[in-house]
């Protein structure tokens, strides 16, 4: 039997990107732990910590949309390279405001997240896309999409426990700073590759039409906009737990910064083997029944943590849970990526991280004011539950989409046969 996990590294292109994202992508989840350490530390708010996360979101859910086109337009590979740069002049800015501001760096943190999801609108979509133009063999694609969330799920297990290190031993400028540096390996390697001379479109058509015509394709496609409609759910509802993790680390723990290391880490570590195991499915493995199940999974993990008090415990259980998280970001996508065509492919993806990244933001805002009054347990609970909810209701419409498919093939069939005798 043939050992295919690491399929998609036999292509330079994608080995170079592997690698320098995964090293910018500790940087990147350091970051993102010490923001929420810095802000709830500062602040004591949950609700500020809801405004923290969608100061980053919200950006990259509108400007997506128009990274979308950009990416379908024009070099996807400069435009990359071009928002990684501005990325890194995003995170030494950040770094000079805790170092010179301090006490009053919450207000300089989220004015700059804002920026950083303006940056990331228009780079999300070029990353995604440009990934199938990085793959010798178009077979590898899943392979790739798949081992691309593992490197991003390692990188949330190895980068908040550094975090958490750090925060407690030497503080957030340097986990801010840290960061900056990390933005160089990603840059390098994109330097480093070879890729075919691009050869821009003939005619640019106006952006608002591209806009238009994106938007109507996905609508005729069932399967795509059925897959959205899910992550827009889930996103919404259930996602955004991980925006409470600084209020379980101090107040339901009573730890400090590395316990919510230990926290975050252990959502990456779950992630990371969910996406693992997604990496290592054969081709032709039915995507949305493994969707439907993990996001169960995913569900009872929420519900288990949000009932334990005692640290190692619940660890074990978000660990479960996070597991099964990892096909809602990652399965969705995949699904899109290996059903769309290549002419939509950068607006497609721009939808759904349009989708992806307003829905998590938003639901934060929610998340976050409701755990104010009946405690961050209490919701988290709630959220597994919907998790389940959804799954089921998934399986639902997938079985009655098959019951309605098989009808229509014998219909065709009937009426093949009934022409064939006339």
């Amino acid at each position: 039997m043939k050992f295919t996990t690491f399929n998609s590294l036999k292509s330079r292109n994608f080995r170079l990107y592997f690698v320098g994202q995964s090293i910018s992508l500790i940087g990147t989840w350091m970051q993102k732990t010490a923001v929420s350490w810095v802000v709830y530390s500062l602040t004591q708010s949950n609700i500020m910590l809801g405004i923290s996360v969608f100061a980053t979101l919200f950006p990259t859910a509108i400007f997506s949309l128009f990274g979308g086109i950009v990416a379908d337009k024009y070099n996807k590979y400069k435009v990359l390279l071009i928002t990684q740069i501005a990325a890194l002049i995003q995170a030494v800015l950040l770094t000079f405001a805790v170092v010179f501001f301090k006490q009053d760096s919450v207000w300089f943190i989220i004015g700059l997240s804002v920026v950083l999801g303006i940056i990331n609108g228009y780079g999300s979509p070029a990353r995604q896309a440009l990934v199938k133009d990085l793959v010798e063999d178009s077979k590898n694609l899943p392979n790739a999409l798949a081992l691309n969330s593992s490197m991003v799920n390692f990188s949330k297990l190895i980068g908040p426990t550094i975090a958490g290190f750090i925060l407690q031993q030497f503080g957030d400028q340097i986990c801010f700073g840290l960061n900056a540096v990390s933005y160089l390996t990603v840059i390098i390697s994109l330097l480093l590759m070879k890729l075919p001379v691009f050869i821009p479109k003939a005619k640019i058509s106006r952006d608002i039409d591209d806009l238009k015509e994106g938007f109507q394709y996905l609508k005729k496609s069932e399967l795509l906009s059925s897959v959205i409609i899910f992550t827009a759910f889930a996103g919404f509802f259930v996602l955004p737990f991980t925006t409470l993790t600084p209020i379980f680390a101090q107040n339901i723990f009573k730890g400090n910064a590395s316990t919510l290391g230990f926290i975050d880490g252990s959502i990456g570590l779950g992630a990371f083997l969910g996406a693992l195991y997604l990496a290592s499915l054969k081709p032709g493995t039915n995507l949305n029944k493994i969707l439907t199940i993990n996001t169960f999974i995913f569900g009872v993990g929420l519900i288990s943590f949000s009932l334990m008090d005692t640290l190692p415990i619940a660890l074990t259980f978000l660990i479960i849970g996070s597991f099964g998280m990892m096909s809602i970001r990652t399965l969705t996508n995949t699904i899109l990526q290996i059903n769309v065509e290549e002419a939509f492919r950068g607006r497609v993806i721009s939808d759904f991280l349009l989708v992806l990244a307003s829905a998590i933001p938003l639901g934060s805002l929610m998340v976050s004011s409701i755990s104010h009054y009946i405690g961050v347990q209490k919701m988290v609970f709630i959220e597994g539950c919907i998790a389940i909810i959804i799954s089921i209701f998934y399986y639902i419409y997938l079985k009655k989409k098959r019951v309605k498919h098989i009808k229509i093939n014998k219909s065709i069939h009937t009426t093949a046969v009934t022409t064939v005798q006339t």
